[in-house]
């Protein structure tokens, strides 16, 4: 909640192709853009976990970056119960000299957009004021093997769009299907836990995750105080993962009394071995 000498509030950058999905917008989320060498302009989306100011404070002086530097998209804002709300009131108490279009909604459990290459789905969760996950579900794609194309007589072109589709083609009367010359990918799967006590739906979004990034504010040994302000410990987080078949977990919004983060990796790894505790600029590659 508080940022110290090496933590900003929290804010954390999903890039996927032309996508640049922004989950929450701590104070001082602007300069870590600029540090990190990330345009504001690149955003296309604003993911809102709940309305506490260390999870959305940045979010007025962004507005005002974006509107003066031309934003030309549609910035798309989701958020729990009360977004809207709150989002007016914000207005209202900033002179905003330039505008930018936006379009808000407010979501709550399941599904709440799909494009052809990804969805993205939030769960609410059991924090002191609505509060909800989200999630990122790539969709699975047929990768086609040229090789075994070529000797049916296939080359790059339409038909193979079609097979990428998953569509069979006819060829020289003969049906083609996509499993007779290509593959399943999966699609990539990574969950974002926010500020919650331990709850169902933190499985919901962590299942079968390539990545989880949860919120762990207190070790263990302070479960007491997690339980009173709606939080989780590091021992939750790792039993998450474990329970939801997670690949690589990473944990960050700890408390401030921590001043390093080896002290919580190593708690951590305890429970859990593929995990990192997060940092300033961190970035992760799938």
């Amino acid at each position: 909640m508080v940022p110290t000498k090496e933590r900003n509030h929290q804010s954390i950058l999903l890039s996927y192709k032309n996508e640049n999905i922004m989950i929450d917008c701590g104070e001082g989320t602007q300069r870590q853009l600029r540090i990190a060498g990330i345009k504001p302009t690149s955003i296309t989306k604003l993911l809102i976990s709940h309305w506490h100011g260390d999870h959305v404070l940045g979010i007025p002086g962004l507005l005002q970056t974006l509107a003066v530097s031309n934003y030309e998209k549609t910035l798309l804002i989701y958020g729990p119960k009360g977004t809207k709300k709150h989002f007016s009131w914000m207005k209202k108490a900033f002179e905003f000299t330039r505008e930018i279009k936006y379009k808000i909604k407010e979501v709550g459990n399941g599904k709440f957009f799909e494009n052809e290459d990804f969805k993205l789905e939030s769960y609410e969760l059991e924090h002191k004021i609505p509060c909800v996950g989200y999630r990122f579900v790539e969709k699975d794609k047929i990768r086609i093997i040229m090789s075994k194309a070529k000797k049916l007589g296939l080359m790059e072109g339409p038909l193979i769009g079609k097979l990428q589709k998953g569509k069979s083609i006819i060829l020289n009367g003969k049906r083609i299907r996509p499993s007779d010359v290509g593959y399943v990918e999966k699609g990539r799967i990574i969950g974002f836990i926010t500020d919650t006590g331990l709850c169902e739906n933190c499985l919901r979004i962590a299942e079968n995750a390539d990545l989880l990034v949860s919120e762990a504010t207190f070790k263990t040994e302070l479960s007491e105080k997690a339980f009173e302000y709606s939080h989780l410990t590091i021992k939750d987080a790792a039993y998450i993962a474990t329970k939801a078949n997670v690949k690589k977990l990473i944990i960050t919004h700890f408390s401030q009394r921590y001043k390093s983060t080896n002290e919580i990796e190593e708690e951590a790894k305890q429970y859990f071995q593929n995990v990192r505790a997060a940092y300033d600029f961190m970035k992760i590659t799938l």
